[in-house]
């Protein structure tokens, strides 16, 4: 059994797995429908569920591989955040351009915002997806 949030910020459910598939064919949820088992608390996009993933060819998951790594980001924040490097890696290039140029600018004491940012990152307080909404893997 499964409970979903629709696309009026509704929680419905519980709803057995193939009402779930029923309404991917109709197109009334779609790869980005927050969904949770009903066993479960945490919501995730309905595409990190493989068992409905072939229930529609309309969608396909990102590959694992897809995924930005949260270590990787968090790392590169702490070490190389002033160069905004963790934002050009998670996809953000306008806000790693600015904080490249605000190290400049303020002669290197940008690199605290991007230290910062690392530590948020690793501890899951911020940023937890990439551009594309993705969520980072652990």
């Amino acid at each position: 059994m499964y409970r979903i949030i629709g696309a009026d910020r509704r929680e419905y459910g519980p709803i057995p797995a193939e009402q779930v598939q029923q309404w991917i064919g109709e197109g009334r949820i779609n790869s980005d429908t927050l969904i949770r088992k009903e066993s479960e608390r945490e919501w995730k996009p309905l595409y990190m569920f493989s068992e409905f993933v072939s229930a529609s060819p309309s969608f396909a998951p990102p590959l694992i591989e897809e995924r930005k790594s949260r270590l990787v980001a968090g790392l590169l924040g702490i070490l190389l955040g002033g160069l905004g490097v963790h934002r050009f890696y998670l996809g953000y290039t306008g806000i790693g351009l600015l904080q490249l140029f605000v190290t400049i600018v303020s002669c290197g004491w940008g690199w605290v915002w991007g230290f910062v940012e690392g530590i948020l990152i690793l501890t899951k307080t911020s940023i937890t997806t990439d551009a594309d909404g993705v969520p980072l893997k652990e």
